[in-house]
């Protein structure tokens, strides 16, 4: 990474990983080892692994279950010349929900909520991606490899707030349009006259995410946060901040 950056490579990962909505899987084909590589939808977990929902019919889960080695590319999709944006490669091993798919199958679905026709589907399932790196180039000249413990988050400590995230998404995105409103115009996401309609699709101890139709936002936390009370308290502050104009 160039030294003169002010970009801080483990936050822009993060945002990207819970920002992104499509991204191109590498996958390796059997026998030749040949890399495939396709479009695919994703979300992401509270600590920030993506989530694919694939089928098996498809050449790229025939791969994976042969050979759980993928690359996933995201971008920042920012209009423009493409190579000035950001973007990261993250490698890592794919790995079908088991216990715990009924947690991938709610974010997922809160970032696709289109795809709650086909989830069902028997030949659907859901994959988390456990990155083991990610490379992520920031734009010309800042380059800079990351290991996972500089990226994922840390939910060590946090279990009250993720328990509580399904009612506290449900109740924000009830009650607190208009605040989630305000937090785009905070992080200068209004465009024009357009009317804005953001709803909140999860949360975790280091942000909010909210989402308008294709759009995506990440609303950073001062500090990070661990229970419903402190998250209560950190959105009403920057509540009146964006009410403020600050």
């Amino acid at each position: 990474m160039d030294p003169s950056a002010t970009v801080k490579p483990a936050d822009l990962t993060r945002s990207l990983l819970a920002r992104s909505r499509q991204g191109a899987l590498a996958t390796l084909m059997p026998q030749s080892g040949d890399p495939y590589c396709s479009l695919v939808a994703i979300a992401s977990l509270p600590d920030g692994m993506p989530i694919l929902l694939i089928s098996r019919l498809a050449v790229h889960t025939k791969n994976i279950l042969n050979d759980p080695r993928v690359s996933l590319m995201l971008d920042e999709r920012a209009p423009g010349d493409p190579l000035e944006g950001a973007r990261i490669m993250l490698a890592g091993t794919a790995e079908e929900a088991k216990d715990d798919a009924e947690l991938l199958k709610r974010r997922y679905l809160a970032a696709h909520p289109s795809a709650e026709d086909f989830a069902g589907f028997r030949d659907f399932s859901f994959f988390r991606i456990r990155p083991c790196g990610v490379h992520l180039v920031a734009g010309f000249g800042r380059i800079v490899d990351l290991a996972p413990r500089d990226f994922l988050t840390d939910l060590a400590g946090a279990e009250a707030l993720l328990e509580a995230e399904p009612d506290i998404v449900a109740h924000m995105n009830a009650d607190h349009t208009d605040t989630m409103n305000l937090y785009a115009k905070l992080l200068g996401a209004t465009e024009g006259t357009r009317e804005s309609s953001w709803r909140c699709t999860g949360c975790d101890p280091q942000g909010l995410d909210l989402q308008d139709d294709r759009r995506t936002l990440r609303l950073d936390f001062p500090e990070r946060i661990v229970t419903p009370g402190a998250l209560r308290q950190a959105l009403k502050t920057l509540a009146d901040r964006a009410r403020a104009g600050v």
